[in-house]
């Protein structure tokens, strides 16, 4: 299948890293599948105006990616109206921030479904996507952290999503090798996104752009748009030999 224009998908698009990886993404070249929550609607029309105002296509779709009904429409939906998928960024994820032995069973499956799940139901049917299209140079992306390398306290179930989408992202690499479809995430530091000022972040975990930047050889935070670079890369044709992989971006943080 002989596709003129190379499509993608960013879950979680409406803000943070998913806004700047899509902006990213159009401006690269790539049609854009948007996804998020149907009550972030107002925000996700808003970053496809944005791309389209500036030449691209861009197509909407609001759905909860732990719903793999909702993700299989995702997919296709995107591939009918743009015309085929080429690059799935599984980046919806949430924190809810608590200490171990308080944390609920039903905060620790919330944040595991988002990001666990949704990204195992996004990669499972990108790739039978891109595999039913004869795509051979198909690109699957994941949303680690640096709190998938190393624990942090008070994020006990992100840190364990953070660390199976690890796992996740090397499991799909030697499936999909033979097809041509590769597999990797990004793991950032401390981000200036809206996930820093979630309820409980700076109380249990201690975490504040400044004092990141504090422990960090760069001395500062990271922005969305240098995610969204590292994304640009793995995304394109010239990462064709990189896979399995978790490409940390966070300062230097892992050093300290």
């Amino acid at each position: 299948m002989s596709l003129s224009r190379r499509v993608a998908i960013v879950t979680g698009a409406a803000q943070g890293l998913g806004k700047a990886i899509a902006l990213r993404l159009a401006r690269d070249g790539f049609a854009m599948g948007l996804n998020d929550l149907p009550n972030k609607q107002d925000a996700l029309d808003d970053v496809a105006q944005t791309i389209t105002k500036n030449g691209g296509r861009a197509a909407t779709f609001f759905g909860d990616v732990t719903k793999e009904k909702d993700v299989q429409a995702l997919v296709d939906g995107t591939a009918d109206a743009l015309g085929g998928l080429h690059v799935m960024v599984a980046n919806a994820g949430i924190a809810v921030p608590a200490p171990f032995l308080d944390e609920s069973l039903a905060s620790f499956d919330r944040v595991n479904n988002v990001s666990v799940t949704g990204t195992f139901l996004c990669y499972q049917h990108a790739a039978r996507k891109m595999i039913a299209q004869g795509i051979t140079d198909g690109r699957l992306i994941g949303a680690s952290s640096v709190a998938g390398k190393q624990p942090f306290l008070g994020l006990t179930s992100y840190c364990a999503a953070k660390f199976a989408i690890r796992g996740i992202t090397q499991a799909a690499a030697l499936s999909l090798g033979p097809h041509g479809i590769t597999a990797n995430a990004y793991a950032p530091g401390l981000i200036d996104t809206a996930i820093i000022n979630v309820e409980g972040m700076r109380e249990h975990a201690n975490l504040s752009l400044q004092n990141w930047a504090d422990v960090v050889p760069l001395k500062r935070h990271g922005e969305p748009e240098e995610i969204a670079s590292l994304v640009s890369f793995l995304a394109s044709k010239e990462s064709g030999y990189i896979t399995g992989q978790t490409i940390s971006i966070d300062g230097g943080g892992r050093m300290s």
